[in-house]
């Protein structure tokens, strides 16, 4: 299936490069990362990003969201890789936001999808429990108390916990898993920040005796398991767009260093060992673009279906980003080390992103349970 943008994808595209470029761009990076508390992001610029309706892609117009879909979504989570823009857009007006169409009752939704979609209300998924991504393995419990809810257990590697003014915890059930709303500042509720290697910052919680009321589920206890997995694919998705456009960045930088660097009075870019690292880059490249715009379609068209085009695009995308930002390092050579260089700015922001949801092992063994193996 080609994935071509259509002329109002272009547009948005292009809106997104401009207001990036000007606004949210790689050198920003350098002033948030000295933060040792706070938010980890400017919420003054996450409020003219919500002013361009970004943050209301994936929710329907009729909860005041623009209404689009996956597509639209990845080709914005592209540009924020291109640019290493600190936005609470993926953990929040995706996954959170997926999490509570796909579990929510039209009253939940018509309560918490506005304030997502204007950006005034962050909200965060909080799924994982272990070092590594596992949501079978989920231990945190929810028990009835009346006509309530009680919660115990922990999560971590929370994106934008720290800061969500609402977080949907995936909590096990006596008969399955259940997605829960949890406001901020819940008695019971600890939060810890934490600074990750790619000088983002992350959640840790803790939950201790957390009562919510009966409309604290999203939905119904039977719909916990699916809208569990359609937040995680969405969320799969938009990080594997992201790699994605990290790998293009990098690549293009990369490029224009082969074509500047004089060696041996030639140009770099001239010696044919480095002409053939740079193809083979570029079809690893191609290979995952191919691979995230089928895994956003299938997401678009037939999204109970497209676990294993997901899982493909995630693992296809972090294993591109990887290689990329590996030979981008190399090829500019000792600079690409220091920190006087954005280069390893990307590759930290990869290694993050390939654990985020499953890395490409977890995704590998995804594809053969799938497959019936």
């Amino acid at each position: 299936m080609p994935y071509l943008p259509t002329q109002e994808q272009t547009m948005l595209r292009d809106s997104a490069r401009a207001f990036l470029s000007e606004q949210a761009p790689v050198a920003q990076l350098r002033s948030l990362r000295a933060q040792t508390s706070g938010d980890g992001f400017d919420r003054a610029l996450w409020q003219r990003f919500a002013g361009l309706g970004f943050t209301g892609m994936l929710v329907p117009e009729a909860h005041g969201g623009l209404g689009l879909g996956h597509t639209d979504a990845g080709l914005l989570m592209q540009e924020i890789g291109r640019h290493l823009s600190v936005l609470p857009f993926s953990a929040s007006a995706v996954v959170a936001a997926s999490a509570i169409r796909a579990a929510g009752s039209e009253a939940q939704c018509a309560a918490l999808l506005p304030a997502i979609a204007s950006g005034e209300r962050i909200a965060a998924l909080a799924v994982d429990e272990r070092g590594k991504h596992d949501p079978q393995q989920i231990a945190l419990s929810a028990r009835r108390e009346g006509d309530g809810w009680v919660l115990n257990g922990s999560k971590t590697f929370v994106e934008f916990g720290h800061a969500a003014d609402l977080l949907v915890v995936a909590a096990r059930m006596a008969d399955g898993v259940g997605l829960f709303v949890l406001p901020q500042g819940r008695p019971g509720l600890e939060l810890e920040r934490v600074a990750m290697v790619d000088s983002q910052a992350c959640a840790r919680l803790r939950l201790q005796e957390v009562r919510l009321g009966a409309d604290g589920l999203l939905g119904t206890p039977e719909q916990g398991a699916a809208a569990l997995q359609a937040a995680l694919d969405a969320g799969r998705a938009a990080a594997a767009a992201e790699l994605l456009g990290i790998a293009d960045e990098v690549f293009a930088r990369t490029l224009a260093y082969l074509k500047e660097r004089r060696q041996f009075d030639r140009v770099i870019g001239e010696f044919q060992a480095l002409q053939h690292r740079a193809a083979v880059l570029m079809v690893e490249i191609e290979l995952a673009r191919a691979a995230v715009g089928q895994a956003l379609q299938a997401l678009d068209s037939e999204p109970a279906k497209a676990s294993a085009a997901v899982s493909v695009a995630k693992s296809r995308a972090g294993r591109s980003a990887t290689l990329a930002v590996q030979e981008g390092v190399q090829m500019h050579g000792g600079m690409g080390m220091t920190d006087a260089f954005e280069m390893g700015f990307f590759m930290k922001r990869v290694r993050v992103l390939q654990e985020r949801y499953g890395d490409a092992g977890f995704h590998a063994d995804r594809l053969a349970v799938l497959g019936g193996y």
